[in-house]
């Protein structure tokens, strides 16, 4: 059985770029709905070993319906520790690869912005690096998580679902990415990560406990 994951802050945290009735609902009820269908659609199965392999085990399903919820269930918990409280600018490897990779900051920052704001329908923006610590965006749709893709270790992600900013910034996703990026991404994190990935360490995993 898998566990809802607690939030490593308060719920008006992360105010005002999103309130704590945005993360009420986010969290207790998106969330927990996604935990929920999970561990029901494998009652009576062998246990996974992990989140993880059975993301990957489920990734070319004829019936999406247990890669769907499984993923959502990672990606909302690697969400909310993709945002801090007090972000850090980031240390590390992570400010000299993010201007190797795109240019500079601002450049970076203008293509995470233009990249959420045009993705077409819902889904999520990630942060990720190649095993020789290039950086890129990538965006997947709906359900799609990086857990299918071990090429790439996940940084950071942003949702792009509009339960994640409409009770906040109602249509205006630019606005949700623009205050994400300024006050919300959790630099620190990101860096501890890339460092690992460089490393040749495991990425982030669900904690199945």
């Amino acid at each position: 059985m898998f566990k809802l994951p607690d939030l490593p802050y308060a719920y008006d945290a992360l105010a005002p770029a999103i309130s704590a009735q945005t993360l009420h609902l986010h969290h207790d009820k998106h969330h927990a709905g996604y935990v929920d269908e999970v561990n029901k659609l494998l009652k009576g199965k062998p246990a996974p070993k992990s989140l993880e392999a059975l993301i990957t085990a489920q990734a070319e399903a004829a019936d999406r319906t247990l890669f769907n919820n499984a993923a959502q269930t990672w990606n909302h918990a690697f969400y909310w520790v993709s945002m801090a409280a007090a972000p850090h600018t980031g240390s590390g490897e992570l400010p000299a690869a993010i201007e190797k990779s795109f240019g500079s900051r601002a450049a970076f920052k203008t293509e995470f912005v233009d990249s959420g704001t045009h993705h077409f329908g819902s889904g999520w923006l990630w942060l990720a690096a190649a095993a020789d610590g290039t950086l890129k965006l990538q965006a997947t749709h709906d359900a799609g998580c990086l857990v299918t893709e071990p090429a790439l270790t996940p940084l950071l992600v942003c949702d792009l679902w509009e339960h994640a900013y409409y009770l906040d910034h109602f249509n205006e996703r630019k606005d949700y990415l623009t205050a994400w990026f300024d006050k919300l991404a959790a630099w620190r994190a990101a860096a501890a990560r890339l460092d690992a990935a460089i490393a040749g360490k495991p990425g982030w995993t669900f904690d199945q406990a």
